[in-house]
């Protein structure tokens, strides 16, 4: 199987894209990473539309999209545009069109671009099951091309740019059919409409493989890639997102997660981050994750090329005749032993409750934090009471606390468990309920270990074949794999291809530390560092350590590890390896939205997010509704002015709900489907 979908697993390369222009800014080729993002306002509100593109472009939007649902808000565009010329802002613009051709068509003789949704444009969705011959399929994609063929030539006709948008919850019930809800599909629905461009020689085409789901998103893209290639179609730019990303840290976790695995292996061309706030809240955010980039190259330590690992393989390996023959390999991507194109988890042997069928584990680092005292525990999410004289079970608790060299002087709350440094654990008498944690050279000389669990510090240049074979060797050995490099992921998934490549199985957590970032950039650099790797299977855990950090005080070290803690679980919910709260797939707004989402989003929020991995999609209109929610177990969709429908699943349950009952109705239908549970109180009774 060709796994290429990128320049190099390990050295750092922007993909090279074909140039695409939109109006004076041209993307892809040698441009750097464009951001862009999308109006809320109405787009018949002329003035209000071209404020908040003003306000856009001065938080960093370098193009700007706004809906054109129908023939009226298309030719509105010409008014919106003339006023920010006569203002003396040339942003390009991008019309937005679903299910339109009409609007597409006026809108492409207006705009720099217009984006297009293969799912919704002169195709079908109705949710129906429909059974095709290959002369009915094929007769219904020539009935689509030609309805697709005008817009195609007025693009042509007037220099203008398109993007072919696929959306994973807007796949047709014709796609649907023949490839299932699947990446797949979501690149076959683009390729049927790019092949008419090529045939009409229109290159001006960018394209993107959006989905609420990270895992979908990625494979999704790399897929298109690889199918670009294989088919021998130009290399088109590529537009990155991931729709209906939510709201604050979540919204902004999730796309890290799914924009920033894409972006560490040099693919994408612009970035537009889906946050249910307003638009200027979004560029920052993708510029963020943008930045981190532009000298990544000059950065990055070399990297061991895959093919290193192979000149002296394992009996285990020796058998795959294909794999030891680097000299037929262009792209070490073919020797990697993950398919990057469907999440399997990494196969490991369980130790403790740590890899085998465990959910990926959190350890909160504490060592630094001096005076550790019960109330402290907070911060790795285990809330202690002092009226009840006990701690309150909570899905956000840490799994695994590291003390370091000062052992914790207390009892801590059942399934809490303690890490030790070795020293520190061969001082305390060896005690069994304490693990001890090594450096290489402690784990190489020492044969003094705890019988159940020992953790090792490794990284790539560690893992020597002598590491390996005393790893292989120890049934309680879990790897904490690190690396300073500043192309961290990639090396922290070479470290992972070498274990596996060696045939072990250990259980392994992955150590990130960002000393010196805000905490925002820490946000969305651990999100893209340890979710680029949960995404391909790779990870029994993760710490995110606070070891490099300067002295402060104790209430400063509290919140920061506070933080850690509850971003370590926020990656793991968003690369959908462990869900531990309630997931909004709520959209960014846009001007059809029918409601305001973020005071919507934040009320339903305060009543629903006590339910542990029960999925709610929030859309403002039905354009973006039972089919952008894809995977959510409950939607909540305005159809109307106050009228919101609910869903289970993609079934509409009540179709015309006033606003103010639908929350409640909402809960109701949980309660029903056994899924609605009463909110704990953990705060500590009032005694007076």
């Amino acid at each position: 199987m060709n796994k290429i979908y990128c320049p190099s697993l390990t050295e750092y390369q922007r993909r090279l894209s074909r140039e695409v222009q939109l109006g004076d800014l041209p993307m892809g080729g040698l441009n750097p990473i464009r951001v862009q993002s999308m109006t809320t306002v109405d787009t018949m509100d002329t003035l209000g539309s071209v404020e908040q593109t003003l306000r856009m472009v001065e938080a960093g939007c370098e193009y700007v999209r706004i809906t054109a649902p129908s023939v009226k808000e298309a030719q509105n565009l010409l008014e919106i545009k003339k006023e920010l010329r006569k203002r003396g802002c040339n942003v390009p613009l991008i019309a937005d069109i679903h299910f339109t051709p009409n609007a597409a068509e006026l809108a492409a003789r207006i705009v720099e671009k217009v984006r297009v949704n293969p799912g919704n444009y002169a195709d079908k969705k109705k949710f129906d099951v429909i059974e095709y011959t290959d002369a009915t399929y094929a007769a219904e994609v020539e009935r689509i091309r030609e309805r697709f063929r005008p817009l195609v030539q007025i693009c042509k006709q007037y220099g203008t740019a398109m993007r072919i948008g696929t959306n994973h919850g807007s796949l047709s019930d014709r796609i649907l059919s023949r490839y299932g809800d699947t990446p797949l599909g979501m690149v076959e629905s683009a390729l049927e409409f790019l092949r008419l461009c090529e045939e009409e020689n229109y290159y001006n085409v960018v394209l993107s493989m959006k989905a609420s789901n990270t895992q979908v998103m990625v494979q999704a893209y790399r897929l298109l890639v690889q199918k670009l290639d294989e088919e021998g179609l130009q290399p088109y730019p590529l537009h990155l997102g991931v729709t209906e990303a939510g709201e604050a840290e979540d919204g902004r976790i999730k796309s890290a997660v799914g924009i920033g695995t894409l972006l560490e292996d040099g693919l994408g061309d612009t970035v537009r981050v889906s946050l249910t706030e307003a638009p200027e809240a979004e560029a920052p955010v993708a510029r963020a994750l943008i930045d981190r980039y532009t000298n990544r190259a000059q950065q990055a330590k070399p990297i061991a090329p895959l093919t290193a690992d192979f000149a002296a393989p394992t009996a285990s390996l020796a058998s795959d005749a294909h794999a030891f023959k680097p000299e037929l390999i262009s792209n070490d991507a073919n020797l990697s032993p993950i398919d990057p194109f469907q999440y399997h988890r990494r196969v490991t042997r369980e130790v403790l409750n740590l890899g085998g069928q465990n959910v990926p584990r959190v350890m909160a680092d504490l060592s630094r934090l001096p005076g550790l005292e019960y109330a402290d525990l907070r911060a790795a999410g285990h809330l202690y009471s002092a009226f009840l004289d006990k701690f309150q079970m909570n899905d956000l608790g840490a799994d695994y606390v590291y003390s370091g060299q000062r052992p914790i002087p207390f009892m801590l709350p059942n399934g809490l468990k303690e890490v030790v440094d070795y020293a520190a654990w061969l001082d305390g008498g060896q005690r069994p309920e304490h693990y001890p944690v090594l450096t290489q050279a402690e784990y190489a000389t020492t044969s003094t270990r705890h019988p159940e669990l020992n953790f090792v510090f490794h990284n790539l240049d560690s893992l020597t074949p002598a590491a390996l074979e005393q790893l292989r060797a120890d049934a309680t050995a879990v790897v904490i794999l690190y690396t300073d490099n500043a192309h961290a992921m990639p090396e922290i998934r070479r470290a992972f291809f070498r274990l596996m490549q060696s045939g072990l199985t250990n259980p392994v957590l992955i150590n990130r530390q960002y000393p010196e970032l805000t905490p925002e950039q820490t946000q969305l650099y651990a999100a893209t560092d340890v979710g680029g790797l949960l995404l391909d299977g790779l990870g029994d855990g993760v710490v995110l350590s606070t070891e490099l950090l300067p002295e402060r005080p104790k209430a400063e070290w509290l919140q920061t590890i506070d933080q850690l803690n509850q971003l370590s679980f926020g990656i793991l919910q968003a690369a959908r390896t462990r869900m531990s709260k309630t997931e909004y797939i709520s959209c960014p707004s846009c001007g059809r939205t029918l409601f305001d989402l973020q005071e919507t989003t934040a009320m339903i929020r305060k009543r629903t997010d006590h339910l542990k991995g029960v999925k709610i999609g929030i859309m403002g209109c039905i354009v973006n509704g039972p089919g952008e929610m894809a995977d959510a177990d409950y939607g909540y969709v305005g159809v109307g002015k106050g009228k919101i429908a609910l869903y289970r699943g993609q079934e509409v349950i009540k179709k015309s709900v006033p606003e103010e009952q639908a929350v409640d109705q909402l809960i109701d239908l949980m309660r029903e489907d056994g899924k609605w549970i009463e909110p704990v109180r953990l705060e500590e009774p009032v005694v007076g």
